[in-house]
């Protein structure tokens, strides 16, 4: 065979690796903008607090810093949202570690119900879920306002009297960015006859592309 006819042969060869490369091993373009997480105006600085770790170990704004935190709240006696929406977010675990992230992501779950959730609870709850998931407890005067910091709410609104007493909570996963400031938040999807939970497939789908404008 002609030589030259040799040598564009295998440079058009190299050529069509090149372009199959590029369409089927390179990372995923993450322009454009979250489809379904809601960014806040402004991001929020927290306000300081000192909450308690499911390791009986302290936990205030200098443990948000340098990472991504998917914040939820909840109770760990909850029937229904806390364990779907905690599980869901499992799901999705292995898949958010492996983003091209420079800071982690955690998952944290914060309980305000303090009076059941003791830290003993906490670290038995999560570890059913997962073992690096975080959870936090802390007093009312504490968990409120850092609650609504975070642009949520809970109420108690029953007497705790009752040993089966419920507590209303949202149901939003809030995400705080690696500089402890809240950003946004993933609301949960309301459908007749569904929980209204937070998708976690939505939160896999826009994490990739917040991350990248940060």
């Amino acid at each position: 065979m002609n030589q030259r006819i040799t040598v564009g042969l295998v440079a058009f060869l190299a050529l069509c690796a090149g372009i199959v490369g590029a369409l089927y091993i390179a990372p995923p373009s993450v322009e454009g903008e979250p489809d379904y997480f809601q960014t806040y105006p402004e991001p929020r600085a927290i306000s300081p607090f000192s909450l308690v770790s499911h390791k009986g170990e302290r936990f205030d704004t200098s443990s948000l810093k340098g990472q991504w935190s998917l914040v939820f709240v909840g109770y760990t006696f909850c029937p229904d949202i806390c364990p779907t929406t905690m599980a869901e977010l499992n799901n999705i675990y292995p898949e958010l570690q492996a983003l091209n992230s420079v800071e982690p992501i955690r998952i944290v779950f914060v309980s305000v119900d303090p009076k059941r959730d003791s830290v003993e609870r906490l670290a038995e709850y999560v570890s059913y879920f997962n073992e690096e998931f975080i959870a936090l407890t802390g007093e009312h005067k504490t968990l409120f306002p850092f609650v609504r910091n975070l642009g949520m709410m809970y109420a108690i609104a029953e007497s705790t009297d009752n040993p089966n007493y419920l507590v209303d909570h949202s149901a939003s996963v809030v995400l705080i960015d690696p500089e402890a400031r809240v950003i946004g938040r993933f609301k949960p999807k309301r459908e007749p006859g569904k929980l209204s939970i937070s998708d976690s497939q939505q939160i896999l789908a826009d994490m990739p592309v917040i991350i990248s404008k940060q």
